[in-house]
């Protein structure tokens, strides 16, 4: 899909758009067509270099502080999320709007020349499929390049006069008429192309489609009503600090960081209080202080869905919702099973992807 025929009967080369992901080694030029679209679908036809940098940091920010994801060898956007996570007390999953207000009216003279760099070719190359200039004339001052750029037709876009962060371009009223009219599309095609091109920087990593976006609330609340089942049952504590679990404090948690494994299976979630969950964040539970204590309490649960009806009507309720495997239903909550053999089970289904996610470069994490 990287090459895709756009439905148009104007006078638009078309063609070009299809083009403009060729020859991707670096990330940029997603990030930056990206930010254009954001700013044609909010209505503007011009915006600054400056502007368009902005939003492409905040645009990889989650997806390298929240989830981990390797940008490209040696990757300058990358490296500028990678600064402004140690200089900063910014989370990993702040608003969208606060983090871009942040970038947009920092004084921080290391952000500002990490931003210039981010506009050193980005801003012309990706029109390559626009314009025929020999390769020599790319690596002319940008003055001159931009004067030879502007000559061209059919660009998508033409720019000012060069000032730097401040130089701005203009969109061909063409061009964002119709990136406008088919903004759905386009985005879709957007996102599978910067999907393919994630995928390959990140071969372990699942999920790399839901990793587009700002972290979302995850809706938990049958899991949280089979926990809670439990809880009316016998004591159940939480396995961080032996806190005493109750409706009124009860929060459902990802062993396997959500920002890892990017989905809400039932073998990967239990009870724990909001406030520890809070303070776990997107970090990996030490394996070996608290995986024994986590079987032990799923095996209880386990136990309890075999022998008490309220419970088994629980789970077969969460199993519709977060039970996509059946294997894992077969070998993990099939009747019988000693608690050796869950311990077993479950470590076989969780231990590679705890040490993938270590990989990543997740943190460990003690209460």
């Amino acid at each position: 899909m990287n090459v895709v025929e756009f439905s148009y009967d104007g006078d638009l080369e078309i063609g070009y758009l299809s083009r403009l992901f060729d020859n991707t080694s670096e990330c940029y030029k997603f990030f930056w067509f990206q930010a254009i679209m954001t700013k044609v679908i909010a209505g503007k036809d011009t915006f600054s270099y400056e502007e368009l940098v902005d939003e492409m940091i905040t645009d990889a920010w989650y997806m390298v502080s929240e989830y981990h994801l390797n940008l490209g060898p040696n990757d300058t956007l990358e490296k500028t999320v990678d600064y402004l996570k140690q200089t900063t007390s910014i989370k990993s999953s702040e608003k969208k709007e606060a983090l871009l207000d942040y970038i947009k009216n920092t004084d921080d003279s290391e952000l500002i020349r990490k931003k210039k760099t981010l506009i050193n070719d980005v801003p012309y190359r990706i029109q390559a499929p626009f314009i025929n200039i020999k390769t020599v004339e790319w690596n002319k001052g940008k003055k001159a390049l931009i004067e030879t750029i502007n000559k061209k037709e059919r660009l998508m876009y033409k720019y000012s006069e060069y000032n730097g962060l401040e130089t701005e371009i203009r969109m061909s009223r063409d061009w964002f008429d119709y990136l406008s009219s088919n903004r759905e599309i386009i985005f879709g095609w957007l996102k599978f192309n910067m999907i393919n091109y994630l995928q390959r920087r990140n071969p372990t990593v699942p999920g790399i489609s839901d990793k587009l976006e700002p972290p979302q609330e995850r809706k938990l609340e049958s899991v949280k009503k089979f926990w809670l089942t439990i809880v009316d049952i016998c004591p159940l504590h939480e396995i961080y600090n032996s806190q005493k679990i109750t409706e009124k404090n009860i929060s459902v948690d990802h062993f396997v960081p959500w920002s890892y494994i990017a989905n809400d299976e039932f073998w990967n979630l239990h009870p724990t209080t909001r406030h520890i969950n809070s303070s776990k964040n997107n970090n990996l539970p030490d394996w070996n202080t608290y995986f024994p204590l986590l079987c032990k309490q799923e095996y209880k649960a386990y136990k309890l869905i075999w022998e008490n009806n309220s419970v088994h009507t629980s789970f077969e309720k969460c199993r519709k919702t977060h039970m996509n495997s059946e294997e894992v239903k077969k070998n993990l909550y099939r009747k019988g099973l000693s608690e050796r053999e869950y311990f077993e089970r479950l470590e076989a289904i969780m231990a590679p992807v705890y040490q993938a996610a270590r990989n990543c470069g997740f943190k460990k994490w003690s209460y």
